[in-house]
């Protein structure tokens, strides 16, 4: 009986921590970045969101994953990121092609080319026409901008 117990002891502690690992908080910033996005004045930001990360999209290399992240947009950069571990980060100094696109709610933010091209496609919290014309003003920006 104890054994049984212990086993349904041990599997809800094992549910619970598989739950609160997949709600972690992904908006944490280091002191410098905090101070970085307010020196270039924050126009957006939005924590805990789900990204669909996608790689070669329309290739057959073609992969994609759900990531949980964060993404801060201010006049001069759009930033994704997973606390300290930087997903994306498109600033007027960025070569890689950069655009952005939306589909209805979905926004895409397209960086690089062929086979190096990667996708960050997610659903702002609210305002997405808003979201995407901030976006954009830092990808027309950027020196491998892709007008769009």
């Amino acid at each position: 009986m104890i054994g049984r117990i212990s086993g349904v002891a041990a599997t809800a502690l094992l549910l619970t921590g598989m739950v609160a690992c997949g709600n972690r908080h992904t908006g944490t910033l280091t002191p410098h970045l905090e101070q970085r996005f307010a020196s270039e004045g924050t126009t957006r930001r939005a924590d805990d969101l789900d990204f669909r990360y996608t790689t070669a999209p329309g290739g057959r290399n073609s992969r994609w994953e759900i990531r949980r992240a964060s993404i801060v947009v201010t006049k001069s950069s759009v930033f994704i990121h997973k606390n300290d571990k930087i997903g994306l980060d498109i600033t007027p100094a960025t070569q890689r092609d950069v655009s952005v696109d939306r589909s209805a709610d979905r926004i895409r933010i397209h960086a690089g080319r062929g086979q190096s091209e990667e996708i960050w496609s997610f659903v702002p919290p609210s305002d997405a026409p808003g979201w995407t014309t901030d976006i954009r003003s830092i990808t027309n920006l950027s020196k491998g901008s892709r007008q769009n």
